[in-house]
């Protein structure tokens, strides 16, 4: 007995598939498509036999279109929304397109027309980083709140948009009222300095009035400034201020020992002292004058007394006057 026939299978196997490529494989799978679509029309046909009656069936109402049915869908040439691809590459790489070259225009499309959505970001509003699909901070492990950045903000009420103007109209007018002192470089009018008065005081200084002290040369007679070269050094002959240089105000009472800082001059030479029991000689006393307490005579080792400033000694007739008086009214008392 002979074995019937194996059929080979028209599929191909992975080798096949892999030797074959490029334009061949396209041309290949294209006849084993046709292949099959005549081998399934010579199975439909199969032998007939005459029926004894015919049946007649009835007619069967057509299957309803399933196509989907989208609320608010339009019906747009598949045309336009070619064209308006071409237009937007065209004005962006500069290419000119046509779209019936492209693709195939033939038809209507359906569009449905929904509103814009932007998509929201989170940012957390301790370490600035931004949320991901969860609401906890990928890097401080922080659950996003009502202080975390929402960008874009949340659309606010009307009440609160109405509220937010008023505070802008209030911040306007507080900074016109409290704005900076822009300066003004117009020097055309005269400027005059005023101070702003106190109400219910004069401006009058309080203070203890005081006088410019100065000091001139007794050399050259030139005003020893404080800005001088060397401290207390005449600019003009040389000459370092001394007691005989001059002072504008006097003030001898109080200096009786001469002005601080100043060199022994010719005519004042300042007062010394005993160095045996600091005695004070007489001003401008000579070498060898007696001391009036120890009979010592002066000499190369008695000190200079230091200039300084010295409280007046009363004088004994105001003093005389004040005992009296005080006598007198003690006398009335009694």
């Amino acid at each position: 007995m002979s074995s019937p026939a194996t059929v080979l299978p028209t599929g191909t196997g992975p080798e096949d598939d892999k030797k074959r490529k490029g334009v061949g494989k396209v041309l290949y799978q294209v006849r084993t498509v046709f292949k099959r679509s005549g081998r399934s029309k010579k199975g439909a046909a199969g032998p007939t036999t005459p029926s004894a009656a015919v049946i007649t069936s009835a007619p069967t109402a057509p299957a309803a279109a399933s196509q989907p049915q989208y609320e608010g869908a339009t019906k747009i040439p598949r045309i336009q929304i070619h064209e308006e691809r071409a237009k937007k590459l065209g004005a962006r790489f500069g290419l000119e397109i046509k779209p019936n070259e492209w693709h195939s225009t033939e038809g209507d499309v359906l569009r449905v027309e929904k509103s814009v959505r932007m998509r929201i970001h989170r940012e957390c509003h301790r370490c600035q980083s931004a949320f991901g699909a969860g609401n906890e901070c990928p890097n401080c492990h922080h659950m996003r709140c009502k202080k975390c950045t929402r960008h874009p903000p949340k659309p606010r009420s009307e009440e609160e948009r109405q509220a937010n103007r008023e505070k802008r109209e209030a911040l306007i007018r507080r900074n016109k009222q409290l704005g900076p002192i822009i300066p003004s470089y117009d020097y055309s009018e005269t400027i005059i300095l005023k101070r702003p008065r106190k109400t219910g005081q004069d401006l009058v200084y309080k203070g203890k009035p005081r006088m410019r002290v100065r000091r001139h040369c007794h050399v050259c007679n030139t005003l020893i400034a404080a800005n001088t070269k060397q401290p207390r050094v005449c600019d003009n002959c040389g000459h370092r201020r001394c007691g005989d240089c001059p002072r504008d105000p006097d003030a001898k009472k109080k200096y009786p020992y001469g002005y601080p800082n100043d060199e022994p001059g010719q005519v004042f030479k300042g007062v010394y002292a005993c160095h045996e029991c600091r005695r004070k000689f007489p001003p401008n006393a000579e070498d060898g004058t007696e001391c009036s307490k120890c009979s010592h005579k002066k000499c190369s080792d008695c000190p200079r007394v230091k200039p300084k400033k010295v409280d007046p000694e009363p004088d004994p007739e105001i003093m005389e006057s004040l005992r009296v008086r005080m006598e007198s009214l003690k006398t009335a008392e009694s």
